[in-house]
């Protein structure tokens, strides 16, 4: 999993729009790369992410690394999120 907060802050707010295969890409991204530190650097484009996660999932994660509104992420959400019935 993902450094968190930032990566349960992130499934909070994103897994519910996605469709199967942006889930399938996620969970591949999340599971596969031994390093979470990897994933990191690749969200906030310190380094280059390989080909294989160059997908829209990846550009989602970066848009969401941006922070353009500027929100204080230092906490990871309440879980509930993933017990409420999809919308």
């Amino acid at each position: 999993m993902l450094i968190c907060p930032f990566s349960s802050l992130f499934a909070k707010e994103n897994l519910g729009r996605m469709n199967k295969e942006q889930l399938n890409r996620y969970d591949r991204l999340i599971n596969e790369p031994s390093n979470d530190w990897d994933i990191y650097h690749w969200a906030t484009e310190a380094k280059p992410a390989p080909e294989e996660f160059e997908h829209d999932v990846m550009a989602m994660l970066r848009e969401f690394a941006k922070n353009r509104n500027r929100e204080q992420r230092l906490r990871q959400p309440d879980l509930e999120y993933l017990f409420e019935p999809s919308r």
